[in-house]
């Protein structure tokens, strides 16, 4: 075993022993670890707790993932003395879980007129987005972990570039030139249309 693997694994079994708290102050810091700890103790009873709202896997596992990436987002705004940290997660979920049904209830209540006409090129569009995303995320992996990690939480988590200063402790300076550099580098590898 690679020592960057055993060092994962040991930081992995310490997060596992830590409080749902400190696992809460952790993830607050930054460390995904952590929110793999948590995952791993509330990720069954959350999927339970979606399923049953949906109804639907698909769906269920979509409200989980929203929900964890939503404690990932602000952990630093749990409060202990409002709720324990688990039933924190659960309402997350539950929440997730509602808005998806809300979503889906709205979407099959439109109208048939309002679908696309067959062959307007929807699909095509659909099909060229999806190959477009999956085109990004495999040149976003092919970045130097501190540029992938600025770029997705500034572009998938919604964060500024203070916002990710202050969350990952480096200066603003550092986080813009892991961006710039970032992005230089996915123009390169990305095809332009």
């Amino acid at each position: 075993m690679s020592e960057l693997a055993l060092g994962t694994l040991v930081t992995r079994r310490r997060a596992k022993e830590r409080s749902d708290e400190e696992l809460l102050e952790a993830i607050a810091g930054g460390d995904d670890n952590a929110l793999g700890a948590l995952y791993d103790r509330f990720g069954r009873i959350a999927y339970r707790l979606a399923y049953r709202v949906l109804r639907d896997q698909a769906l269920a596992e979509d409200a989980v993932q929203e929900a964890f990436l939503a404690v990932w987002r602000s952990a630093d705004s749990y409060k202990r003395e409002r709720a324990k940290p688990g039933t924190w997660i659960l309402t997350l979920v539950h929440r997730r879980a509602v808005d998806l049904v809300r979503r889906e209830d709205r979407r099959r209540a439109d109208s048939l007129d309002e679908a696309p006409e067959a062959g307007t090129g929807a699909v095509a569009d659909e099909v060229d987005l999806r190959d477009r995303r999956a085109t990004v995320q495999a040149a976003l992996a092919q970045l130097p972990e501190d540029q992938r990690q600025a770029l997705e939480l500034a572009y998938y988590g919604g964060y500024s570039q203070s916002e990710l200063a202050e969350r990952l402790g480096v200066p603003l300076g550092t986080i813009k030139s892991r961006m710039f550099t970032g992005l230089s580098r996915l123009r390169e590898l990305v095809p332009q249309e």
